[in-house]
């Protein structure tokens, strides 16, 4: 660790985040989600009124619970749409996550979010979360003029994992002529199970995330029967065709074991003529803005938050 240049005022918090866990079977994951649980602490806003729904799941597959935010007073008008896809490596991660997250955005922008309690892995391997974030996108399109959504500014999001899910979940809707989204915004994201990027191969005791977590997420996301090659839409750092693909924002931590793919798939999306923004933040490392005082992270989500309400914001 000391040889590793951390923001300083992230460095008291380090300790605190769990390193290498094991997540070699289902029992040791149920125990991961209930300890990662009992992090998630958040406020409500009495600026921000909450709707829990189930939508229509994919087909002959359960519904998709889903949490709805909007600012209690909000802009006339239509407003635009996020569907925002949690983190926690395919196998941990609820929509208590990102509590904090959505209702700052939905007073933001201001929008309508929409918060997707995906199926996870083990239990339910690629391409069940997908298939379920992708439902949730069609039900949020379906439903914009119930929702006082405007149809032409529906965003999707996702940190960690979500970012993975968020990029996939854009792959099906240009192949599948989806409904329209105007922007993507992939921060930290986890994309190519093949684990072969320097920073991958470096960061094996970081914070959060590091290789020995990263193969666990990928042999249980994918699945015990995964033979061969792995499909663009579980890991989209493989697929070979980006065009068409909405306007991106996709955010790297410096000692993050998922920096490289990132960047890479940032670069890819440029060559593929997408326009498209890399914030790779200096000194941080995998989920490092818990660290909410820290001047780094404040940085951070002026960015990003930036970013989006500019891929959101109306055609003049």
């Amino acid at each position: 660790m000391s040889e590793r240049r951390y923001d300083p005022e992230l460095l008291e918090a380090i300790s605190l985040f769990p390193t290498v866990v094991d997540f070699s079977d289902l029992e040791k994951v149920k125990l991961a989600r209930e300890v990662s649980a009992a992090t998630y602490i958040s406020t409500d806003n009495p600026a921000v009124a909450k709707d829990d729904r189930t939508v229509p799941g994919p087909e002959g597959a359960p519904d998709v619970p889903v949490r709805i935010y909007r600012p209690v007073e909000a802009a006339e008008g239509r407003l635009p749409a996020v569907l925002e896809i949690h983190g926690g490596g395919f196998i941990l991660g609820s929509l208590a996550m990102m509590e904090d997250w959505c209702q700052a955005v939905a007073l933001m922008l201001p929008a309508v979010v929409v918060s997707v309690d995906y199926r996870l892995a083990p239990e339910h391997p690629f391409p069940a979360g997908l298939e379920d974030c992708y439902a949730a996108l069609c039900w949020l399109a379906a439903e914009a003029d119930a929702l006082g959504v405007d149809p032409a500014r529906i965003a999707v999001t996702g940190q960690s994992a979500g970012g993975n899910l968020a990029a996939a979940t854009c792959l099906l809707q240009r192949d599948r002529c989806g409904p329209a989204v105007c922007y993507q915004l992939l921060e930290i994201p986890e994309l190519d199970d093949r684990l072969e990027t320097p920073s991958m191969r470096e960061f094996v005791d970081t914070p959060v995330w590091n290789r020995p977590n990263a193969i666990w997420s990928w042999r249980h996301y994918l699945g015990p029967d995964h033979q061969g090659e792995t499909s663009p839409y579980a890991a989209p750092a493989r697929a070979t065709d980006l065009s068409g693909l909405p306007p991106a924002c996709v955010t790297v931590a410096e000692f993050d074991p998922l920096r490289d793919e990132g960047i890479l798939y940032a670069h890819a999306l440029m060559q593929a003529g997408v326009s498209t923004e890399l914030y790779a933040q200096p000194g941080t490392f995998h989920g490092s803005i818990r660290v909410r005082e820290a001047r780094v992270t404040h940085r951070y989500l002026r960015v990003t938050f930036e970013a989006l309400a500019t891929g959101v914001a109306a055609n003049p």
